[in-house]
C-alpha cells in the first residue's frame, strides 16, 4: 500500500511528493519496476529511492501493463522474463497503445536478438545483469533529462521533416510521427548539424551518454526504426564506414 496523494488526474508525473511501496518521492516523480525477483526490485526501489524518485513495483507483466496504465509514471524499469507477459510484449502493448513513457529493459538474457527487439519495439535503453544500481539510477537521470530537453529551440526542417523540441513533435510528410524519447533525441542530434557525419560512437556519447552500450548495433537499430517510422522523407543517409547524417 501507499500514501494517498490528492493530486489532478494525469499530474501524478511530476511535482507532488508520495510514498509508494515504501519509497519517497522528492517530486522527479513516479517509477514503474517491474521485477520478479525481489531482491533486485528492492535493490532498484533502493537506489532511486534515494535519487529522489517515488516507486511502484509489480512481480508479473499484467500486473505491470496494468500499473503503467494506471499510475501514469514518469519512467518504466522493465525485466524481460516475467511470469504472466514477458517484458517484450508489455513493450509492444504499451506502443500499441501509443504509451511512449520511457523505458529501460534490464534482463539476465545476454542475447543480442532480445535486446534488438526490445530496442526495435521502442524500448530507450537496455541494462544486462548484473548492472551497478548506480547506473541504473545515472540512465534514467539521463533518459529523463533527454525527454525534459534543454530549452525551446526553434524548429528544424530537413526535407519534409520538421522537429520541433519545445513541442516534442516530429511531423513527416505533414503527418505526425510518435518517436520514443531515444528515437526524437537521435533525430534532433542528426537534425541538428545537417550535412554533419556522426559516428556510431559520437552518437552513443551524445544521445545515449555512454559508448560501451550494445556497440554500433544499438544505433544501427534506432536508426532503422526512424527511417521506418519517416518513411520516404526521411532525412537519414548512411556514410559508409563512418557513420549517419541527415541531409
Amino acid at each position: 500500500m501507499f500514501g494517498e496523494c490528492k493530486v489532478p488526474p494525469g499530474s501524478l508525473r511530476r511535482g507532488c511528493a508520495m510514498h509508494l511501496n515504501g519509497a519517497m518521492s522528492e517530486g522527479r516523480g513516479l517509477v514503474v519496476i517491474v521485477e520478479d525477483e525481489p531482491a533486485i526490485a528492492d535493490v532498484e526501489r533502493l537506489y532511486l529511492a534515494q535519487a529522489g524518485f517515488g516507486v511502484h513495483i509489480e512481480r508479473d507483466g499484467p500486473g505491470g501493463l496494468a500499473a503503467i496504465r494506471r499510475l501514469r509514471p514518469v519512467a518504466v524499469v522493465l525485466d524481460v522474463g516475467l511470469p504472466g507477459m514477458d517484458g517484450i510484449e508489455l513493450c509492444r502493448t504499451l506502443r500499441a497503445e501509443d504509451d511512449w513513457t520511457p523505458l529501460i529493459f534490464v534482463t539476465a538474457r545476454d542475447d543480442e536478438v532480445d535486446r534488438v527487439l526490445g530496442l526495435e519495439l521502442g524500448g530507450d535503453d537496455y541494462l544486462s545483469k548484473p548492472f551497478s544500481p548506480r547506473e541504473l539510477v545515472a540512465r534514467l537521470r539521463g533518459l529523463l533529462r533527454r525527454q525534459d530537453g534543454p530549452g525551446t529551440p526553434a524548429p528544424i526542417t530537413v526535407g519534409e521533416v520538421t522537429l520541433d523540441s519545445a513541442r516534442r513533435r516530429v511531423t513527416s510528410g505533414g503527418e505526425e510521427v510518435a518517436l520514443t524519447t531515444t528515437e526524437f533525441e537521435l533525430l534532433a542530434k542528426l537534425m541538428s548539424s545537417p550535412g554533419q557525419v556522426f559516428s556510431r560512437e559520437q552518437l552513443l556519447s551524445s544521445v545515449w551518454g555512454h559508448v560501451d552500450y550494445g556497440g554500433g548495433r544499438t544505433v544501427d537499430v534506432h536508426v532503422a526504426q526512424l527511417r521506418a517510422k519517416l518513411g520516404a522523407s526521411s532525412p537519414i543517409r548512411t556514410v559508409r564506414g563512418i557513420g549517419y547524417s541527415a541531409s
